[in-house]
């Protein structure tokens, strides 16, 4: 019996051990740079074709990893592949799927500080933002796993007299993952995983600005035993291999993070029924929000000051989870604001 969930913890960066654990790490990762990174279409990898290089924001002329270039050709190929493969998966034990995530759980917290590594060099992510990143990722394939143990077979139904009822959650099909740059760990896993525990097959297109933690992904997956067939990673241009995923016919589920412009052209995409399509497909599309923090009369003035600072500019504030609105009553109103602007400054 698995311990129940609970997130990974955070490390503090001013402590000696944090700190000279992420230098290794950094000097580990950094002679690792430049690598290319094979596609993976129906368990085989691609290592040949057109190419792109992923850069780091802080430095371009720094090569983080060079990614072999997917196609709608190979989009189409992949998508079919996933379909077939989905006819085994999808009847898999749901705990020997939900295992798998958490191995990946394992190997992952073992390796934190080099995923959040190679997050500073290809995001120039701050080194607390990169580790929240890949524990969130933990996260994700822990809770995901002991979902999938908790939702197996038949679940409780309201009896009915005369009636017996039951209700089991199944798979969908091809799911087609398409997650952002600025979280490219956490929210690729998440999707990637919570897709693939549940019995779908994948067909996972990283941003281009940050591919090479999405390979590492799923290196990761690799290790903790997931087939390779079941996950096709297909890096390239979101106008060309993006829009052949959301089209295809076999396409059961799009789930996306990222603009809100990106985010309603894959809405209209996907609601048109394609020649051969049997099913109307899901989507999933998260492109952002306007959050806001709520502060009473009955607070610690500097605590929230601190905080709003932290939410609103934590990582340039280039999250959708940033503060973007502040909401004070009037009777801490002033004094608020100017300690938020003083920190701000």
């Amino acid at each position: 019996m698995f311990m129940p969930f609970s997130p990974e913890p955070y490390v503090d960066f001013n402590q000696p051990s944090p700190r000279d654990h992420m230098l290794t790490a950094l000097k580990q990762v950094g002679q690792q740079l430049g690598k290319t990174y094979p596609l993976w279409v129906n368990g085989e990898a691609i290592t040949s074709g057109d190419t792109f290089d992923s850069t780091s924001p802080a430095d371009p002329s720094r090569v983080v990893g060079t990614m072999i270039k997917a196609n709608a050709d190979i989009a189409d190929q992949a998508v079919r592949g996933a379909a077939e493969s989905f006819q085994d998966w999808s009847r898999w034990d749901p705990d020997a799927r939900a295992r798998i995530l958490i191995k990946a759980a394992a190997i992952m917290r073992r390796r934190v500080y080099e995923f959040s590594a190679w997050m500073c060099y290809e995001e120039s992510k701050s080194w607390i933002e990169a580790y929240a990143d890949t524990c969130e990722a933990i996260d994700f394939l822990d809770f995901y796993g002991r979902e999938m143990m908790r939702l197996k077979g038949a679940q409780p139904v309201t009896p009915f007299p005369g009636e017996e009822n039951e209700v089991r959650y199944i798979p969908l099909g091809v799911g087609v993952v398409i997650p952002p740059w600025n979280f490219p760990l956490a929210i690729c896993c998440g999707m990637a995983s919570v897709g693939l525990v549940t019995g779908n097959t994948i067909c996972l297109k990283p941003a281009s600005t940050s591919p090479v933690v999405a390979a590492k992904f799923v290196e990761c997956m690799h290790e903790a035993g997931l087939p390779k067939h079941v996950l096709n990673f297909l890096p390239g241009p979101g106008g060309n291999v993006g829009d052949a995923m959301v089209c295809h016919p076999l396409t059961r589920f799009i789930s996306f993070t990222g603009s809100r412009e990106v985010g309603t052209g894959i809405f209209e995409k996907a609601a048109k029924v394609q020649s051969g399509q049997k099913w109307l497909k899901r989507t999933v599309l998260e492109m952002g929000g306007k959050d806001c923090i709520v502060v009473d009369e009955t607070a610690d003035i500097d605590a929230a000051a601190e905080g709003v600072v932290a939410a609103a500019f934590g990582f340039q504030g280039q999250k959708c989870s940033a503060c973007s609105r502040l909401i004070a009553h009037e009777a801490i109103y002033d004094k608020l604001l100017e300690q938020v602007v003083a920190r701000t400054k």
